[in-house]
């Protein structure tokens, strides 16, 4: 069993002009019948045709490459800070990090020069998790419709926001959701079409508003008609004392 490394030429056209690159490849090859053993003090065998005949064993462009580690030299928003580990897959690591001067390799070398970045106290504009001001910006831009009974007499609770981000894609306790300062009652349809917004807090630390309407819910006949593109609508604010928050807040494209 041998392995051969291949260089072989690609010629792309570029116009009238034509560009040659170069790219290597290392296959395993394997001789189908092996040759003849070389007797001491005897003459060297003859090599027949058939011992030039090679089984492909492996070729290394269709192994999946493995996960590459390189260091961050900047924050990366949803990715981490200067000086983490960050584990990708190779392709990722090259296009997105290594090209543009995000990352470095992850050597030896490289670990103890950016190793005081990890020692780096916080700044004041950095958030508690790389995830955090992606999730802020998600959040601040979301029309969270809750969707209370018509029929049935109700007090919105937290659990009926955590629901009601369940149904939006988000996971969010209980815990870390601030009611509004006022009781929230219905069935109501002077509620319908007004909102308001909670408060989540984000790993204990950092408070976004999420902007919030009552939709009341029945089937038949009791069913309201449907508003296409109501999210991107301003309405008007159920308590007054939120006005001036909800104006500021944007709304989704």
């Amino acid at each position: 069993m041998l392995g051969l490394n291949s260089f072989l030429s690609k010629t792309i056209t570029t116009g009238q002009s034509f560009l040659k690159q170069q790219t290597r490849n290392t296959f395993v090859l394997k001789r189908r019948w092996p040759p003849p053993l070389h007797k001491q003090g005897g003459k060297l065998p003859k090599m027949r045709a058939r011992h030039f005949i090679y089984d492909l064993v492996q070729d290394t462009n269709v192994l999946k490459k493995p996960d590459m580690t390189v260091i961050l030299k900047d924050f990366v928003d949803g990715v981490g800070k200067a000086g983490d580990l960050v584990t990708l897959r190779p392709i990722v690591a090259y296009r997105d990090y290594l090209m543009p001067g995000l990352a470095v390799y992850a050597s030896p070398e490289n670990i103890t020069k950016y190793k005081s970045d990890l020692n780096k106290p916080k700044e004041e504009n950095q958030y508690s998790s790389p995830y955090v001001h992606r999730t802020i910006g998600c959040l601040s831009r979301l029309v969270l419709e809750i969707t209370m009974n018509k029929l049935v007499p109700w007090t919105l609770e937290p659990w009926h926001v955590r629901t009601s981000f369940r149904k939006a894609g988000f996971v969010v306790p209980e815990h870390a959701i601030e009611m509004p300062p006022v009781t929230i009652k219905g069935p109501d349809l002077s509620l319908q079409d007004k909102e308001f917004y909670v408060t989540v807090t984000i790993n204990k630390t950092e408070k976004v508003n999420v902007r919030c309407r009552i939709h009341h819910w029945a089937t038949g006949l009791d069913r309201l008609p449907w508003t296409e593109f109501h999210w991107k609508k301003p309405k008007e604010p159920l308590i007054p004392e939120q006005a001036a928050e909800l104006e500021k807040m944007p709304l989704p494209e």
